[in-house]
């Protein structure tokens, strides 16, 4: 997650106006929904809420004079579509579906929070269940829209977060080319066919060494097909490529479950 998002630090400076004395994390508490029903968990004891069986604290609505863009996105690695209120969001619901979470659970739970003036709440937007059992609590705003009030609850949602053993982020933005990588790649998310057995092929080339995109479909034998097939593997990260450019011919791609960045290597 960290290797695709813009960094976002806006948060920490608000961390002192948050009340973390002493037993805070039982004071801090968080609710949640379940069958209709409001349950309240204290921070320190988030850790045994049954995340699966929880409802969204909110609905998505839809009204003719809204500015904001709410819809419903399809995500391959869970097999169902998500609401998103935003087009904000919905690239964060394609950039998970890359990461191949098993769950995403939208507006999770209310936070209520300790701070210098007295109290507030905040409902984060998203709980990102990984593959590696790890969790991921997310905020997205823009940056040019987060005022003092929304970074001090981010600050209380990283906190929080911490308590729980779960990371967190705010997003703001993606670093240069994400966006457009994986909006190439995700034409060709769904599962499909090989008849022909390309993408072993594929797969036996990527493993001699890195080498380009166009060489690589080029040693097949149906080069244009292999095309297809090749964004498939890249999409489920068989391949890996790097981030800091769009997919092109030229691109050097080799064999691997991670697209990383250039600095990082090829592992």
């Amino acid at each position: 997650m960290v290797h695709l998002i813009a960094p976002y630090g806006g948060d920490s400076a608000f961390r002192d106006q948050l009340v973390l004395e002493e037993g805070w994390p039982r004071r801090w508490v968080t609710t949640w929904l379940f069958d209709g029903d409001q349950v309240i968990w204290p921070v320190r004891d988030i850790e045994s809420v049954p995340l699966l069986a929880s409802q969204p604290m909110r609905q998505f609505t839809w009204r003719a004079p809204q500015l904001h863009r709410p819809g419903l996105e399809f995500m391959v690695s869970t097999g169902r579509q998500h609401g998103f209120e935003s087009l904000e969001e919905r690239r964060l619901l394609l950039a998970l579906d890359f990461l191949q979470v098993t769950e995403v659970l939208p507006q999770p739970f209310l936070l209520d929070f300790e701070h210098a003036s007295g109290r507030a709440t905040h409902v984060p937007d998203f709980l990102a269940l990984m593959p590696d059992g790890g969790r991921w609590l997310l905020n997205v705003r823009p940056g040019n829209l987060i005022k003092d009030d929304d970074a001090l609850k981010f600050a209380a949602t990283r906190e929080a977060s911490a308590a729980a053993g779960w990371r967190y982020a705010v997003v703001t933005g993606w670093r240069p080319n994400v966006m457009s990588l994986l909006d190439a790649l995700s034409a060709r998310r769904r599962p499909a066919a090989d008849p022909l057995g390309l993408q072993p092929q594929l797969l036996e080339m990527a493993a001699v060494g890195s080498l380009s995109f166009l060489d690589l479909v080029e040693s097949t034998q149906w080069p244009a097909l292999a095309r297809a097939q090749a964004v498939r593997l890249l999409w489920r990260r068989r391949l890996g490529m790097s981030i800091d450019e769009s997919l092109q011919d030229g691109s050097r791609i080799w064999l691997g479950h991670v697209i990383a960045r250039h600095q990082e290597g090829h592992a």
